[in-house]
């Protein structure tokens, strides 16, 4: 085994892990997550793999693959079993990170692409913030610390280096990282006011 394949097949179970942690967090009645959000995200990452495939990431691609596939899934769920109290700046959240969708369509270039879906993909986080601010309870923090790791591995399982393949898993680890420590604080901050 080459050691791309392993940090594939290791960032692809770190990811693989964080979604079984959330799944199960949201079916324990605790997590409640935002299907805005969780849209976005299928989508951008589903841009996001094939601009990584394009490009020649290899086996670095393949946990964003699986992580465009299982967002998917917890759209659906965030639908039925999340937060629903959508408001006006939720919807334009939505509309502007399909709106900025033919734009990527439009570019042509992988290198453009990626920054499109870097710049979709981290406004998809503002409805789960928003809502996390008056209910940090309701997302797992664990869930983002997990899947910052995955997409740190998949970084490692890159087998060809280029700003197309390297520069979204990199926004995921800081976006993701940052949502964890972002509830974590605020989850502390709601305890000491209460």
């Amino acid at each position: 085994m080459t050691t791309v394949v392993f940090f594939g097949l290791l960032s692809t179970g770190m990811i693989f892990i964080s979604r079984i942690y959330y799944l199960r967090s949201i079916f324990a009645g605790i997590t409640r997550p935002h299907a805005f959000s969780w849209l976005i995200w299928g989508s951008i990452s589903s841009i996001g793999f094939a601009a990584q495939v394009a490009e020649g990431a290899g086996a670095g691609s393949w946990a964003r693959g699986f992580a465009a596939a299982t967002c998917f899934l917890l759209a659906v769920l965030g639908y039925y079993k999340g937060d629903r109290a959508y408001t006006r700046a939720d919807w334009i959240t939505l509309a502007v990170a399909f709106l900025a969708i033919p734009l990527w369509v439009i570019t042509k270039t992988p290198v453009w692409s990626v920054i499109l879906v870097c710049f979709i993909d981290t406004i998809g986080y503002l409805p789960t913030v928003r809502k996390s601010w008056h209910k940090p309870t309701e997302e797992s923090a664990a869930g983002y610390a997990l899947f910052t790791l995955g997409a740190m591995f998949s970084l490692l399982a890159l087998e060809n280096y280029t700003l197309s393949t390297w520069l979204y898993p990199v926004v995921l680890v800081i976006s993701n990282a940052s949502m964890a420590v972002y509830l974590l604080v605020r989850r502390q901050r709601k305890t000491a006011i209460a």
